[in-house]
């Protein structure tokens, strides 16, 4: 996903500290401009932070990438089931990259590692029997306009399910990532992400952010 504007996506394994160092800013001003955090050491995959002055790029296509640590993310669980986002989550911590060449998913290789988000949720649906290759595609807009064309339909957060199809499309960028589910009343979500530190993808917890849009294939 390319950046938009001085924020920052929190995956897991983020942390206050890594956040900074990245942005070249405090744990104190990152606390600052962002009032629902009141604990340095407890953030949630799938937020969204603002970042004071940011000096680099929010973990976007074209972004330097993400951060290192283990301690403070919540959005973790195990998908349960044999949804797009239960086969998403097998894949947690792999790089688009490698997963794209290897024999696992349907992905097509010849993506650029830092544009995958298409790609692999496509390749998910697909292994899920959602879709077939024929409405599977690398680019957002056009897996979104397939979806919607065979019937899919936006749903409330409330009506999601795991594995339905979570969609930003604002300002000429788009990004797209899979609904994995609730937890501790917060919306969890994954796919691949720009969070290595080369500005490639790997698959990761979070993704979403801002106003997005959720697609069913139950209406």
């Amino acid at each position: 996903m390319t950046a938009i504007g001085s924020s920052h996506h929190i995956v897991s394994g983020d942390t206050l500290s890594h956040i900074a160092q990245r942005y070249g800013t405090s744990v104190d001003a990152l606390m600052a401009n962002n009032a629902q955090i009141k604990d340095a050491d407890l953030i949630y995959a799938g937020d969204t932070l603002n970042i004071p002055g940011a000096m680099g790029d929010a973990g976007g296509s074209g972004g330097s990438g993400g951060v290192a640590g283990t301690q403070g993310v919540s959005g973790s669980s195990i998908v349960g089931g044999n949804n797009a986002a239960a086969i998403a989550e097998q894949f947690i911590g792999r790089n688009a990259g490698e997963l794209k060449h290897s024999s696992e998913l349907p992905m097509q290789s010849w993506v650029p590692n830092n544009v995958n988000c298409a790609n692999f949720v496509s390749a998910c649906l697909q292994k899920a029997g959602l879709i077939d290759a024929s409405q599977a595609s690398a680019s957002v807009d056009t897996l979104a306009g397939n979806l919607k064309g065979d019937g899919w339909q936006t749903v409330a957060l409330a009506d999601a399910r795991p594995g339905d199809v979570v969609l930003m499309q604002r300002n000429g960028q788009s990004h797209v990532v899979l609904f994995a589910g609730m937890e501790n009343g917060r919306p969890t979500f994954i796919g691949s992400n720009n969070v290595n530190a080369d500005g490639s993808q790997r698959i990761s917890w979070g993704g979403a952010s801002g106003n997005y849009e959720i697609i069913s294939p139950r209406g």
